[in-house]
């Protein structure tokens, strides 16, 4: 049975989601909804009546409060039961479970652990997501049938780019130029490739000269349980990084389940800001990257071992795989610690 960090934010979706009808979204094996107060803000409850255990996003809204579309109880933002259309009695064991929930950056969160605990300071700098005057961002969706943390260790280790994304981002051999290196800042972890004096990789055509020499970053960024950005970077070869460009990347799972995860991405650039071709063409990239490229090879790999401890499967060491290893131990590790806590 999979075991969860809890005193965490988890991302339910993108702001965009959340329309008039809410989100109904299975997060950490738990059914979650979440929608709109009359206000804006964004309020979060199990998706789960007690009486009979109908999905609430099934029923109705009574301004900013819930109404079973089964038996017609109603519930606050906050989970309790505030009316029993039946008696004026309100039974025992009807309040439901409200989570804390907060949108910042244009992703929506939601702390799956104690309401009073939740703290916005812990939440990852994901600003770069929100379009601005100088940017334009794309999100994506993809569902994957494969536990989150398998989604980690492919966007911890890049390496895999040269084998996996031949008909996309392929690394053109530049992965093998490079210097990898991993560090820990707190609880955050960095899993970073640099690349110096290669030739311009795809991502830098059109802006440097075909015979130039350039440096060449990846730069990926981790936070438990499973956010992270991704920086990609170009600059001419011995050159300060300020001089040549950088594109962010957001790159977020959040289990639905142990066996299934919601890969939430997004991608931001500093040019042709009013193209609806280029959205276009890097959203088809991205897509065919992520759902024909990545998520075939990491369902099919969980699927070997799908049900067993990842440890005693005694998984092989190449060394470029350090990140994914040390985002299991660090999660493990605040797991853990969570459980101690709680125990004590």
């Amino acid at each position: 049975m999979a075991r969860w960090l809890l005193n965490c934010w988890y991302m339910a979706g993108w702001s965009h989601e959340v329309g008039e009808n809410g989100l109904a979204r299975r997060i950490i094996d738990r059914p979650v909804f979440v929608y709109r107060l009359g206000d804006g803000s964004i309020a979060a409850v199990l998706d789960r009546c007690p009486h009979r255990f109908a999905p609430l996003s099934r029923g109705s809204r009574d301004g900013d409060n819930l109404v079973c579309g089964y038996h017609g109880l109603a519930f606050s933002p906050e989970g309790k039961c505030i009316r029993n259309p039946f008696s004026e009695r309100i039974p025992a064991g009807t309040d439901i479970e409200g989570f804390a929930a907060i949108e910042r950056h244009d992703i929506v969160w939601i702390w799956a652990g104690e309401r009073e605990k939740a703290d916005p300071s812990l939440i990852p700098d994901f600003s770069f997501v929100p379009d601005t005057p100088f940017s334009r961002t794309i999100h994506g969706y993809t569902a994957m049938k494969a536990n989150y943390e398998y989604g980690t260790d492919n966007l911890l280790d890049l390496s895999h780019i040269e084998f996996v994304h031949k008909g996309t981002f392929a690394g053109q051999g530049v992965i093998f130029a490079g210097e990898h290196s991993v560090r820990a800042e707190g609880d955050t972890l960095h899993s970073d490739w640099f690349m110096p004096g290669i030739p311009p990789p795809s991502v830098a055509y059109g802006r440097f000269a075909p015979d130039s020499l350039v440096d060449h970053w990846l730069e990926m960024r981790w936070n438990a349980p499973a956010s992270m950005r991704l920086a990609v970077g170009v600059c001419s070869h011995c050159q300060a990084r300020e001089t040549g460009f950088e594109l962010p990347q957001a790159h977020i799972l959040t289990p639905a389940s142990e066996h299934e995860t919601h890969y939430f991405w997004s991608s931001t650039r500093y040019h042709d800001l009013d193209s609806i071709e280029t959205d276009h063409m890097l959203a088809n990239l991205f897509g065919e990257a992520f759902d024909l490229e990545d998520k075939p090879m990491i369902e099919a790999a969980y699927d070997n071992v799908r049900g067993k401890d990842f440890w005693s499967q005694k998984p092989a060491s190449l060394g470029i795989d350090q990140g994914g290893t040390r985002a299991r131990r660090m999660l493990e590790k605040l797991i853990r610690d969570e459980s101690a806590s709680s125990a004590a």
